[in-house]
């Protein structure tokens, strides 16, 4: 995707976001992350823009994707609070769609179910066991994937399995159909969702992605 200059994160100041956040400024991007407490964010950068407030909140992200090409979503579910995933979903697509937003790239777990998948035995074990323990979570972010499907933006869901916080990078395997590995490294996780960003390799679909 060409003439990107600035890209919006939510997420931005969660463990996998700042080192999405942080590829993207080290790329020359300017950013604009959407922060429930700005105090306790520590990156600094003259092409940061941090914007207050809750992904819950239709004006919040009203405001944060204003200017912007791009929208990228690291944000996990929160203990204890309200489902945030197809609610985030929602307000998100309505201000694309207002400022004609084309791009949206999130992350999900490797539970999340698609008409495409393939999933090998030890992929629907994990898949059942965040259903079974998890389970607003799971339809919750089921029903984000089934809006994503509805809409008309060009979206990429990239399915990871367990995260891995290392600054160390390593090949990965990309699959549309099953999760062929354990883990993944975060770095690559951010060098992945920003490679799609540009490229556009994988419009409307959800990868897993691990590592080799």
């Amino acid at each position: 995707m060409k003439n990107i200059s600035k890209v919006a994160i939510l997420g931005g100041a969660g463990r996998t976001g700042k080192y999405l956040v942080n590829q993207l400024l080290e790329k020359g991007f300017t950013v604009k992350i959407l922060v429930r407490n700005p105090e306790n964010f520590t990156i600094q950068n003259p092409n940061l823009e941090i914007i207050e407030g809750d992904a819950v909140d239709e004006s919040a992200i009203h405001l944060l994707l204003k200017d912007c090409q791009v929208v990228m979503n690291t944000v996990g579910q929160r203990p204890g609070e309200q489902m945030v995933a197809s609610q985030a979903t929602k307000n998100i697509l309505k201000s694309m769609n207002m400022y004609n937003i084309r791009r949206y790239i999130l992350l999900a777990g490797l539970n999340i179910d698609t008409p495409f998948d393939h999933k090998s035995p030890k992929t629907i074990i994990a898949t059942d066991w965040m259903k079974t323990n998890f389970p607003e979570i799971q339809k919750d972010r089921q029903l984000a994937y089934e809006l994503l499907v509805a809409s008309t933006v060009d979206w990429t869901q990239v399915r990871v399995p367990l995260i891995v916080f290392s600054d160390d990078s390593s090949e990965i395997n990309v699959n549309l159909e099953d999760c062929l590995g354990d883990k993944i490294n975060v770095v690559d996780i951010a060098s992945f969702m920003i490679k799609e960003m540009i490229e556009s390799k994988y419009n409307r679909q959800s990868p897993f992605i691990s590592g080799i």
